[in-house]
């Protein structure tokens, strides 16, 4: 028994030490800059919902031990299994997101959430960071095997994927996997042309989206047409940007809490500004800034082209999520409901923020750089 347990010690140990303190670091801040921020605008949403005090916070909490765990247990994978998990990932949520899409309950306009022992789980969440990796293996298994139809793959995963988030319907979550599926095809190195025409279909996408969708349509206007009136959460929420000062009220000394039905969730970065000031939330754009920069500075020293392509796609995803949540809060692009990584409220993302930042650590270990495709 204690040879196996000094063989796990070895293991952890090893892992551990492989994993960039970079990007390592840059998480546990996330992490504990989400809890300080749950914990100022958690109460003033538990207050106006009729909820316990410490609602949100105490759920946070629960929900941040699965999302550490998983990002600690993945991070410890090889790359094939990191593969693998990621393929049965990948094959769950699509299943699951079929059931929502046929059997769920509408919820605003939309059918996203599924319910299992009294917990809701939005699968599309776990969607983002499985498909990401499985498209870069396809991808790169087209590369170093001919016989591969890698490209004609990966375009019926993005097909069947992209559909079905189109059907729930989840905008915010088809930009992020299109942006995901961009990137990786373009450091796949797909001809100019095709660059092109992938361009002019994802506008026309984009398009339709303005035209098909009412709450896509509303939101765009209320964007470009702000005299129309601004949106109540937007509007409260760069008011309060203006008033933030260098340092802020302090912890707990804020009242946008009080104010925005979205303060633990979309507008969470309004409740930093204002309780924590100007310079910490620069800090925090600062951190997501690094991570993205740091993760391809990684992936500039490998020549393993699954790792590129899939890390590379974890990172689009994140920023993604950074930008729009932020550029949102500040009216420079029109609001849509995107968490922001482990910052904002919520089982769902934690979880999957926690499997993707599991899987970046997992594949820029020290010891898996300048390997090829296993």
């Amino acid at each position: 028994m204690s040879y196996y347990i000094q063989k796990g010690k070895e293991f952890i140990t090893d892992n551990y030490r492989s994993l960039d303190r970079g990007l390592l670091y840059s998480v546990f801040i996330l992490i504990l800059y989400g809890i300080f921020l749950i914990f100022a605008a958690g109460p003033g949403v538990a207050e106006r919902t009729n909820r316990e005090t410490f609602y949100f916070i105490y759920r946070q909490l629960i929900f941040l031990v699965p999302a550490i765990g998983v990002l600690f247990v993945t991070a410890f994978l090889s790359f094939q299994q990191i593969r693998r998990v990621c393929g049965l990932v990948l094959v769950a949520s699509v299943l699951c997101m079929i059931w929502v899409v046929l059997f769920g309950s509408e919820i605003q306009g939309a059918k996203r959430w599924m319910y299992f022992l009294g917990i809701g789980l939005q699968p599309s969440e776990f969607v983002k960071p499985a498909f990401a990796v499985v498209c870069a293996w396809l991808l790169a298994s087209g590369r170093l095997i001919k016989q591969f139809p890698g490209y004609t793959a990966s375009f019926i995963l993005y097909g069947v994927v992209a559909g079905l988030l189109l059907l729930q319907p989840d905008v915010g979550m088809f930009i992020t996997v299109s942006g995901i599926f961009a990137l990786e095809l373009f450091l796949s190195g797909i001809p100019l042309m095709l660059v092109n025409i992938l361009g002019a279909f994802f506008f026309s996408m984009a398009v339709m989206a303005y035209f098909v969708f009412d709450h896509v349509h509303q939101r765009v206007e209320r964007f470009l047409n702000p005299e129309q009136g601004m949106a109540y959460q937007v509007e409260k929420s760069l008011e309060t940007l203006k008033n933030a000062g260098w340092f802020g009220k302090g912890p707990g000394e804020g009242v946008v809490k009080y104010e925005l039905p979205d303060a633990h969730t979309d507008f969470i970065v309004a409740v930093a500004a204002e309780e924590f000031g100007f310079i910490l939330t620069v800090f925090l754009v600062g951190v997501f800034a690094y991570i993205v920069l740091r993760g391809f500075y990684l992936l500039k020293q490998e020549n393993n082209h699954f790792c590129q392509l899939a890390v590379g796609g974890l990172l689009t995803q994140i920023a993604i999520q950074a930008i729009v949540n932020m550029g949102s809060t500040l009216n420079m692009l029109p609001t849509k409901g995107m968490t922001l990584p482990f910052i904002s409220y919520g089982g769902s993302s934690l979880v999957s923020i926690g499997f993707a930042f599991g899987i970046i650590l997992g594949l820029t270990k020290s010891h898996t750089l300048s390997r090829g495709l296993e």
